[in-house]
């Protein structure tokens, strides 16, 4: 079983988790790859719109010299085989990109071989730890969208694999770039003393529950609030989960996911000098900047230490309402998950 410790994960002592301090860069880039450089760059799983999305920004005649000349030269577009809503896009969304000069390949070995990077788009969860293993392997720097993985198990086996082989890995919604989160995260309203977060939750039968689209308000909760959440309490009716989680510094952070009314992002963070609305959602290009910067130094925006605390946080929330709502510790769901990796 890793050390995660020694990863900047967590670190048990007393019987508590304590959070670490989260770190910019655990990893180097590799050689050769420099900001100077327009990078090639692969996606693997065209059945999400933001695999068409990255590529129309970056392959435009008109892209702008933000991105550095970084294009998109390969697919793989094989990704989830039995979610019917993501499978009927690979067909259509691969002739999209094939018209913006994207090559398609058979497999992902033959991706590997064209490019610098990797988007890791498939919108199947399950399958993110397998098609990840083969890109570290490779050692490619790779972005995976959200969620890492569908179990905190193969979120660390990720990472605990990136860290082995010193790739540089990262994994993020792209509301946690939205300005007015951003905002939050400079320190413009002091010290965060508490948050509320909303998003759609609808589900999925192949995911865990806020692991098919919970994530996004899940995610905006912990770019507020940080790492150290230690108890889980979730509240469920009808079409509305609301989660609440204990920090270890005693500061309080909830969780709204709907299935019904208006589809919508954001919430309320609660500042030592001033309370922040969360929202509007505007897109995928701040996201995108953070990837293509990403790509370029290696270092990464989001540690591995808050992207693992999230899947608990995730599984705890499922175990909770199993529980019909009776608390669940941080620490449980994570010396679990390190135990199915024995």
């Amino acid at each position: 079983m890793k050390n995660y410790s020694r990863l900047n994960f967590f670190k048990v002592a007393a019987g508590a988790v304590v959070a670490l301090p989260l770190t910019r860069s655990v990893h180097a880039m590799p050689a050769g790859v420099k900001a100077t450089k327009s990078l090639k760059l692969g996606i693997i799983g065209l059945d999400t719109s933001h695999s068409t999305a990255f590529t129309k920004t970056l392959n435009a005649a008109d892209a702008s010299a933000d991105y550095h000349g970084h294009k998109v030269v390969a697919a793989y577009p094989k990704g989830t085989t039995d979610i019917e809503s993501a499978a009927k896009r690979i067909a259509p969304y691969t002739e999209e990109v094939k018209k913006l000069g994207v090559i398609i390949v058979n497999s992902i070995q033959e991706l590997l071989a064209l490019v610098d990077a990797v988007f890791l788009e498939t919108n199947d969860g399950r399958l993110h730890l397998q098609q990840a293993k083969e890109v570290i392997l490779a050692g490619k720097p790779l972005f995976i969208d959200k969620p890492l993985a569908t179990s905190l198990r193969d979120g660390m086996a990720i990472i605990d694999l990136a860290a082995e082989r010193k790739v540089p890995v990262f994994s993020s919604s792209s509301l946690r770039f939205m300005s007015s989160v951003q905002h939050v995260v400079k320190g413009k309203i002091g010290k965060v003393i508490g948050a509320d977060t909303y998003s759609p939750a609808t589900t999925e039968k192949t995911h865990p529950d806020f692991f098919w689209y919970g994530i996004h308000g899940v995610e905006l909760l912990y770019t507020a609030m940080g790492t150290g959440c230690k108890e889980v309490r979730r509240v469920t009716s009808g079409d509305t989960d609301i989660v609440t989680g204990i920090w270890n510094d005693g500061r309080i952070g909830s969780f709204r996911g709907t299935r019904s009314g208006t589809h919508d992002y954001g919430g309320t963070v609660y500042g030592e000098k001033a309370n922040q609305t969360l929202g509007p959602f505007e897109g995928y290009n701040a996201l995108l900047a953070e990837i293509l910067k990403f790509f370029e130094t290696g270092i990464v925006p989001v540690s591995a230490a808050e992207t693992l605390e999230i899947l608990a946080f995730m599984e705890a929330a499922a175990v909770s309402k199993a529980r019909k709502g009776k608390p669940v510790s941080i620490e449980s769901i994570m010396h679990k998950a390190k135990n199915k990796l024995k």
